[in-house]
């Protein structure tokens, strides 16, 4: 059975709110958007609202002068919370706008496990990237002939996302 999705409409209008709040550099105008388009989802789906925390520089780590690790977003379970971060980790520039979008979506996958389907640990399987990707390409209004499918590459004993095809 596939995740229902919300009218196109809603989340459309809500993508686009966030991609112009992106344009004032200030989280406030971000979390405003942000928060409307959690509110939208939570609403669909019938889960509370998730508190959002929408935060500047994302956290990451340097090794030997190369970017080994950064943070775009987080979940927390027991709370319910997401964070967000709205600037690049290096040049602490504001991220572009499907970045973030697509880390909300994310993280608010999260949630909808944790609420909806009663999962508390919220795995990253394939069928968890395959709702992210839905909603994100609802959000932008892909047209279903230019989606790229999603590519998987086995890892040890399980599944990756096989970034570097998908950018091709």
């Amino acid at each position: 059975m596939a995740m229902p999705l919300p009218p196109a409409e809603l989340v459309q209008a809500h993508a686009r709110a966030l991609a112009e709040a992106m344009t004032s550099g200030h989280p406030a105008p971000v979390q405003r958007a942000g928060d409307a388009l959690l509110a939208g989802l939570s609403a669909f789906y019938g889960i509370p609202v998730p508190p959002l925390q929408v935060l500047g520089v994302r956290p990451h780590r340097v090794t030997a002068g190369v970017c080994t690790y950064q943070l775009f977003g987080d979940y927390t379970p027991s709370t319910h919370r997401i964070r967000v971060w709205m600037r690049t980790a290096i040049r602490q520039k504001v991220s572009s706008p499907k970045a973030l979008l697509n880390t909300l979506l994310h993280e608010f996958c999260h949630h909808l496990d944790s609420t909806r389907l009663s999962c508390p640990e919220s795995f990253h399987t394939r069928g968890f990237f395959t709702r992210i990707d839905h909603l994100y390409h609802l959000a932008l209004a892909t047209p279903l002939g230019a989606r790229r499918p999603l590519r998987w590459v086995k890892r040890g004993s399980g599944w990756a996302i096989d970034w570097r095809a998908l950018r091709r």
